[in-house]
């Protein structure tokens, strides 16, 4: 809690085309203006109503979605350590024996032949 950041709130700029400000979403063209008094009366409104709506739902959901995602986190952190990790160990060490084995395959049929045809094709060398 010491190094989190109360006035930067979003350092990695992970949620910036979410900050929707007045002028993103209302404004008149030139030539359909309304009365000024009317504009900033409703910039007023916006800017509230977006302030207050905001905070209250926050207040009312997010420490209880926030604790959702920390548990939804924590279960993909605890699947990752405890089974995904040693699944693939487990794979890595029967695919090397796997390996081995179709390795050691492929020599004993390949390799005669080759061997063979490397002697045949040997002969034919321009000396």
């Amino acid at each position: 809690m010491a190094d989190l950041d109360m006035v930067n709130r979003d350092p990695n700029n992970i949620n910036e085309f979410v900050g929707v400000q007045f002028e993103d979403v209302l404004a008149e063209p030139e030539g359909a203006h309304s009365m000024n008094f009317v504009w900033r009366a409703s910039y007023m409104c916006f800017a509230l109503w977006k302030n207050v709506f905001y905070k209250l739902a926050t207040l009312c959901c997010g420490m209880c979605i926030a604790a959702e995602w920390g548990c939804e986190f924590a279960r993909i952190a605890f699947t990752h350590v405890w089974i995904v990790t040693p699944f693939f160990k487990v794979l890595e060490i029967n695919c090397g024996c796997l390996q081995k084995f179709w390795a050691l395959c492929v020599h004993c049929c390949c390799d005669p032949c080759c061997e063979a045809f490397g002697l045949i094709f040997g002969a034919f060398r321009k000396d």
